[in-house]
């Protein structure tokens, strides 16, 4: 500490920091209070100082007073030790000179929160008292209200006489009004940092700031879009530019806390405040004074900020499957294992910054079954009104073995969906099929509908639910949007239509045109793994459309042999939930096990009203499928997909109870009428030997390549071509591949010649193909 001159009073007082209040304790220690610790000081000369660190000295004033007590030297070091700690300082003594009391104390308190966040009070004080605010609102926001609450806080607002503003404290009633769109474009070429903020609802928002090299407005909004895809058929409606206005809730109250809020953090940025927390919207629920922060991070890709032409660009770029190590087996071959992804991508869940909403447990879930909800499901989004009143209840989900395995099932559907969603920027070339030549590939060869299905397409749609809507015929000679694949079997790009790889490709075209589905798309912790579970996903729904539509029986899983901890806990769940649960090996040609888990209730066999009170016995039949190279992983991922539909069907507490609301008609339907008895097929075959562990010999590998390798090699063979599209976005970071085999078929109800008839004669299970008539006529709703 800088002495000064040791022969004159003259010069700044010392004390302690004025956030700290001494409590000598004789014989003990000094005790240092402030509002976040305790400090205890022990030495032999500290309760001597700490009574003269007063903040009324200079220090050589106090070096004479503290002599009588402590030697000169040992006050120095004392006082050294003290500054060197941050614990002693000068106190400001003119800023509040001449002032009342009540200023005195508010001066010396200001200076004190100063001091609290690390920063010098007093010079704080004068930083924020001359750096003018350029405060504006929008929308319905009160320019005076607003004014006075920044007054009160100490902010200078702008003006024609203050210079130029430090930062833009922008007010609205809607975070995504129109206009801030230019508010921040002109923040931006100024170089200006703005704080934005609602403070008119009965959830305050405050923040983030946005700073010139950091995320932008435009980043938020997208965010903030996303979670309100259900507005959009109205807004479409209603030809608004902007967001459907919402009714005013608030009190005075509300509004003062929330103006206050914004003009704390005004002051906190112009003192020189800095933490990450100024880069998240701060939510305070007014009615239950919970709070929330949402991260808000730069987007990449932003039209506004960024490199718009990122996610055109990977997608022209070579698919090359790298050689990385597996970290995780139990729920299939990763890279990172469940709680590793959960810790490096969690943050992408939240309702305002996120692209994931939340993650949530269905209430009615048993006891040892693990599945969430992941939000909104962009994969049904609504383009009308009529199509959001039944959609509302479309979401994503997951499940797995545990609770974290279920958390990150939910996450990665959830963020397969968002990254599978057209956003603007995608690789696109306009075009004809009979212009591009063997460049594309004809959407019928991915569809596999049937000619007659085409021909009879008006009555098909108006008797099939949504899953088995038939679009109109392709014309080769009709230009449309196409995008890159990579083949990793012929190593070159071939060309699919757009809106067969993208949800919401075509929101303005005929709403019978060519769409997208989930087929064939996962998220994973790598590229390899995502595309390995993609791939997986085509062989479990290929080997299940060939058992479903053509009834085969096939072979049981033998669960006991499996003896497996996991499945003899769940087993013991669901005869407690007065069900059945067995398995199917319905493994196809391709040789990937692939597994049917089956469950029915039996506590209705005596004529229990089904749930819909019609009075006869429903045996609430429930499906999962799976597929893996190691059976048991196929088996685990057929079961835990059974368990997500629990929720849905009424337990045994609720006899007679009815469905889930928003359960689709064919759905309900099926778990009302259908019986194992009218339905032999879900039945194990009982002339077959049951599958066992070592029926698929099963070699695992260490490298995710040379699985990707194996699968190349797999599809090669049989004559099929491996398509991928990379569709990662560049501001989620999780790895997402859309994997493409043509000529492997959905389950849903693609009734086209090809495997679906002639795999299952190749195999032995049936004599000769199946005729249109001989073909299950349910068609698969899942």
């Amino acid at each position: 500490m800088d002495t000064g001159d040791a022969g004159t009073d003259e010069g700044p007082r010392i004390g302690f920091r004025r956030h700290l209040r001494a409590e000598v304790v004789p014989g003990e220690a000094v005790y240092l209070l402030s509002a976040r610790r305790v400090i205890a000081l022990h030495g032999p000369h500290v309760p001597a100082l700490a009574r003269l660190l007063d903040g009324t000295r200079t220090l050589p004033r106090l070096l004479r007073d503290a002599a009588r007590e402590v030697p000169a030297e040992d006050a120095r070091r004392a006082l050294d030790e003290l500054d060197r700690a941050g614990l002693i300082g000068r106190v400001d003594t003119d800023a509040a000179a001449g002032a009342t009391p009540r200023a005195h104390d508010n001066a010396c308190a200001a200076q004190a929160y100063w001091e609290l966040a690390g920063l010098d009070g007093p010079g704080t004080e004068a930083t924020v008292s001359g750096s003018p605010v350029d405060l504006v609102t929008v929308g319905r926001a009160d320019l005076a209200e607003a004014r006075s609450a920044c007054e009160a806080a100490g902010l200078l607002v702008a003006g024609e006489d203050t210079g130029p503003a430090a930062l833009g404290l922008v007010l609205c009633d809607d975070y995504l009004d129109p206009g801030l769109a230019r508010i921040d474009a002109e923040h931006r070429a100024l170089g200006r940092p703005w704080l934005l903020a609602d403070p008119y609802g009965v959830e305050v928002r405050v923040g983030p700031v946005f700073r010139p090299d950091g995320p932008c407005w435009s980043c938020l909004a997208q965010r903030l879009r996303l979670h309100r895809r259900a507005e959009e058929p109205l807004r479409n409606a209603l030809g608004l530019s902007g967001p459907v206005a919402r009714p005013a809730t608030s009190l005075p109250a509300t509004r003062l806390l929330g103006l206050h809020r914004a003009a704390l953090e005004a002051v906190k940025w112009l003192a020189g405040v800095r933490g990450p927390d100024q880069s998240a919207v701060c939510v305070v629920d007014t009615l239950t004074q919970g709070s929330t922060h949402h991260p808000l991070s730069r987007r990449p890709q932003c039209p506004a900020c960024g490199d718009d032409g990122l996610v055109a660009a990977r997608a022209w770029q070579p698919v090359v499957p790298r050689s990385r190590a597996k970290a995780d087996h139990r729920g299939g071959d990763r890279a990172l294992s469940s709680a590793q992804m959960l810790a490096a991508h969690g943050h992408l869940v939240s309702g305002a910054t996120g692209v994931v909403s939340d993650l949530r447990r269905p209430p009615s879930l048993p006891d040892g079954v693990h599945a969430y909800l992941s939000g909104w499901n962009p994969a049904f989004a609504p383009r009308t009104l009529s199509q959001l009143r039944g959609g509302l209840r479309s979401m994503s989900g997951g499940k797995g073995l545990t609770d974290t395995d279920a958390r990150v099932s939910a996450l990665c559907e959830a963020v397969e969906r968002y990254s599978a969603t057209r956003q603007g920027d995608e690789a696109v070339r306009l075009d004809t099929y009979a212009a591009l030549g063997d460049e594309a590939v004809h959407p019928d060869d991915i569809q596999l509908f049937a000619d007659w299905q085409f021909r009879e397409r008006d009555e098909w749609n108006a008797a099939h639910g949504a899953f088995h809507q038939v679009p109109l015929p392709f014309d080769e000679h009709e230009p449309v949007e196409w995008t890159p694949v990579w083949s990793l079997t012929h190593r070159r790009h071939r060309l699919l239509p757009t809106s067969m790889l993208y949800f919401d490709a075509c929101p303005d075209g005929p709403p019978d045109a060519l769409v997208a589905d989930s087929n064939g798309q996962a998220a994973g912790s790598s590229p390899e793994d995502a595309l390995l579970q993609g791939f997986y996903e085509l062989v479990e729904r290929d080997a299940v459309a060939l058992w479903w539509y053509n009834r085969t029986r096939h072979p049981a899983v033998d669960l006991d042999a499996f003896d497996e901890p996991w499945l003899a806990a769940l087993r013991g769940t669901y005869r407690a939930l007065g069900r059945e649960l067995w398995a199917l090996d319905v493994t196809s040609d391709l040789g990937v096990p692939v597994v049917a888990a089956v469950s029915r209730r039996t506590d209705r066999a005596d004529g229990a009203d089904r749930a819909d009170g019609t009075g006869r016995a429903a045996e609430d039949i429930l499906l999962g499928f799976g597929a893996h190279p190691d059976p048991r992983v196929a088996l685990r991922r057929a079961v835990t997909e059974l368990g997500q539909f629990l929720p849905a069907v009424p337990g045994p507490e609720t006899p007679g109870g009815r469905y889930a609301a928003g359960v689709p008609t064919d759905l309900a339907t099926w778990w009302s009428e259908a019986t194992v008895v009218g339905h032999p097929y879900l039945r194990p075959d009982p002339a077959a030997p049951p599958t066992l562990p070592g029926t698929h010999p099963y070699q695992r590998r260490d490298d995710l390549r040379a699985d990707v390798e194996a699968v190349e090699e797999l599809v090669r063979e049989r004559g099929m071509e491996l398509l991928v599209l990379d569709q990662t976005r560049p501001d989620v970071g999780i790895p997402v591949m859309k994997v493409i085999v043509p000529g492997l078929r959905h389950f849903w109800a693609r009734l086209g010649p090809g495997r679906l008839y002639d795999v299952p004669v190749a195999l032995g299970r049936l004599g000769r193909p199946r005729r249109r008539d001989e073909l299950n006529p349910v068609s698969l709703f899942l």
